[in-house]
């Protein structure tokens, strides 16, 4: 799938993020209004993978947030912290058509450098659906967090908090 560019997210674009979101998470649902909540609190770190139509083939959601925390899936948050400690990367998805050509390493890019800019020297995730490898290929290391414990079997069997320094 070429002409694929990211660009700043927009209202307009939401529909297109949950249809991503829908097709990348079926076990781990969040609603529109979700996605809406990220973006009105952190809007640099809100991204989509678009086409010369402005389609969207794939999304990125970061924000600045506390270390060794997640926040509950499908929750709207209250407002960001005031001295954040690590810059959460939400969610990095592609439509499958999007994916093998570089775009979500470019999107990880994205969220270091919005980390960086952000003042915070450290990028974390939860990884879900069996991601950890691909995680790990972009610089991202598990990390055994007891106050991650209980946090992470809301996410899945499978789900693994990792961290990287920038």
């Amino acid at each position: 799938m070429g002409g694929l560019t990211w660009r700043p997210m927009t209202e307009a674009d939401l529909d297109g993020v949950v249809a991503v979101a829908a097709g990348a998470f079926p076990d781990h649902p969040e609603d529109r209004a979700c996605f809406a909540n990220r973006l009105a609190l952190h809007p640099a770190g809100c991204k989509v993978l678009a086409d010369a139509r402005g389609g969207v083939a794939g999304y990125l959601v970061a924000y600045p947030w506390r270390a060794d925390d997640a926040p509950a899936l499908n929750t709207l948050l209250p407002g960001l912290p005031e001295a954040p400690e690590a810059y959460y990367l939400h969610d990095l998805a592609l439509t499958p058509t999007a994916r093998g050509g570089g775009h979500a390493a470019a999107g990880v890019d994205l969220a270091v450098q919005a980390a960086r800019d952000a003042g915070l020297s450290t990028v974390t995730l939860t990884a879900v659906n069996g991601a950890a490898p691909f995680w790990v290929r972009q610089g991202f290391a598990p990390r055994h967090s007891p106050a991650m414990a209980a946090k992470l079997a809301g996410y899945g069997a499978d789900a693994v908090y990792m961290i990287r320094t920038v």
